[in-house]
């Protein structure tokens, strides 16, 4: 069974290329344009990884992932956080939130690829 991605980004390019990317590796992907629907479609879908901006409307990602690391349900799985917020501390506060990974946009292909199949393998064991 393909493993699967919840994809939290509100740029609408940036989801699209992540989305096409993961489907092209096999991956199921639900887009999520909204961060105030991010917590509720994990719950439906259930993701192996939940990739998460963190420069949201309505909601800052950092905020979404301590409360899905709050949350009985959503806590074992991990977040890979991809941000414009690469300056000094930003990845610190970002993992300490609860990130189990993190890249800098703009995102390269290869990086992004491996981070993924990093964390849902960790997911997986």
């Amino acid at each position: 069974m393909a493993k699967r991605i919840l994809v939290v980004e509100d740029n609408d390019l940036n989801r699209k290329l992540f989305c096409d990317v993961l489907k092209s590796q096999g991956y199921a992907v639900e887009p999520c344009a909204d961060g105030l629907e991010a917590l509720d479609k994990a719950r439906s879908f259930v993701p192996n990884l939940i990739i998460m901006d963190i420069q949201l409307p309505n909601v800052s990602g950092l905020d979404l992932i301590e409360a899905a690391k709050a949350d009985a349900v959503l806590r074992s799985i991990p977040v890979l956080a991809v941000t414009a917020y690469a300056g000094k501390g930003d990845e610190e506060r970002i993992r300490d939130a609860g990130a189990e990974g993190y890249l800098a946009k703009p995102v390269s292909i290869g990086p992004f690829m491996a981070a993924v199949k990093a964390l849902v393998e960790k997911a997986v064991a």
